[in-house]
């Protein structure tokens, strides 16, 4: 079987070798274990690696590289015009020699695959929409039409659409489906874990406005001026680096806060397994692999109510629903920081149920999408 994915994800080629984003490539690696050959269609640039990029393992692999583009910007809506007619082309030419489609959504590359996809009514098609599928959620404009256009049963046919979370009125198109990072056989953390002070945090994943890391840092500032000792590390890179670290600066904070950078995922379980809390105060997600993540190893996640978040954590028993006022979620964290029972309820919950959304789950059931 030759599989074909479309992406927008930024590769990067080495020693024969096809790199990119990890938590992305991990779980690819999952879905090219089934494929005879695999055709990559997406953005390839000469990036310097670091340990956030994983490769592709397969043994046949056909990557065709086109432009990388978006709308942010005139002169990026210019060139995106440019650009799009050829890597359409490019799409559709890598669509009639495959034998099953899958596009990575949403992304500008995953709207041009679900328009093509249109003209191959007959072939096998995945898509695994990784935002938020939330229908009331506030969405760009063309996040809107790959949700439209993946969802309607006449235009898109015989595809899967994996999506985070149980919606309302849904076509057949769509199918709710899970993420996972670890393996059946990890071990598990200990069954409590001290509140002593200094507690940790931990803020994982870009540095980017959407994620909101000055947030955290504002979430544990208070904290320590309300006369909790906490200190935050901070694990990603992004846009916000050199903005998060004046501000560090510039308010005294280099005792209480670090910034990181990117480490390896097996460093994190350390990470996870050291810390007492999560905060993730995004402004959107899909499924959020490191809250799943954080609960496994038995650290309690503090997260923003968006996309399935909200489900993840039992609308609050397993972990702390931020509602983006700092002294409202300061006074919901130091709660459960002053009952030991309540933190351990919490942590022992999201301990039981991320035990369940394991590697060897998530592979049966991309089995169970390929070989059907």
């Amino acid at each position: 079987m030759t599989f074909c994915i479309i992406s927008h994800v930024i590769h990067t080629a080495k020693n024969g070798k096809y790199f990119g984003y990890g938590p992305y490539i991990k779980e690819m690696n999952i879905w090219l274990q089934y494929a005879d050959k695999v055709i990559v269609v997406a953005p390839l640039e000469d990036r310097k690696l670091d340990a956030i990029h994983l490769a592709y393992q397969h043994p046949n692999i056909e990557f065709i590289p086109v432009p990388h583009f978006s709308f942010t910007s005139f002169s990026n809506m210019l060139k995106a015009l440019w650009v799009i007619p050829f890597i359409f082309f490019k799409i559709l030419k890598a669509y009639r020699k495959s034998d099953h489609l899958h596009l990575r959504c949403p992304g500008n590359m995953g709207l041009l695959g679900a328009w093509a996809q249109v003209f191959f009514p007959k072939k096998i098609k995945t898509a695994k929409y990784a935002g938020n599928w939330d229908p009331k959620a506030k969405q760009p404009l063309t996040y809107k039409w790959q949700r439209a256009l993946l969802s309607n049963t006449f235009w898109t046919k015989n595809i899967h659409v994996l999506v985070y979370g149980e919606w309302p009125n849904q076509t057949k198109n769509i199918k709710a489906f899970f993420t996972a990072s670890y393996a059946v056989g990890e071990p598990l953390p200990s069954s409590s874990k001290m509140l002593n002070t200094p507690l940790q945090f931990v803020f994982v994943g870009s540095l980017a406005p959407g994620k909101q890391p000055f947030y955290a840092i504002e979430l544990v500032r208070t904290l320590n001026e309300q006369g909790i000792s906490a200190e935050l590390a901070v694990y990603g890179k992004g846009a916000l680096e050199s903005s998060l670290s004046k501000f560090i600066q510039e308010n005294k904070l280099q005792n209480k806060v670090v910034l990181k950078g990117n480490v390896e995922a097996e460093a994190l379980k350390a990470v996870y397994l050291d810390a007492h809390f999560l905060i993730l105060p995004s402004k959107s997600e899909g499924w959020p692999k490191v809250v799943a993540e954080a609960m496994f190893w038995g650290c309690v996640p503090v997260a923003t109510p968006v996309s399935c978040v909200s489900n993840m954590l039992d609308l609050g028993n397993r972990g702390i629903l931020l509602s983006m006022h700092l002294q409202n979620d300061c006074r919901q964290v130091m709660d459960v920081i002053q009952s030991e029972s309540k933190y351990a309820f919490l942590r022992n919950n999201g301990i039981e149920w991320s035990r369940k959304y394991t590697t060897t789950a998530f592979d049966e059931a991309i089995k169970q999408l390929m070989v059907s």
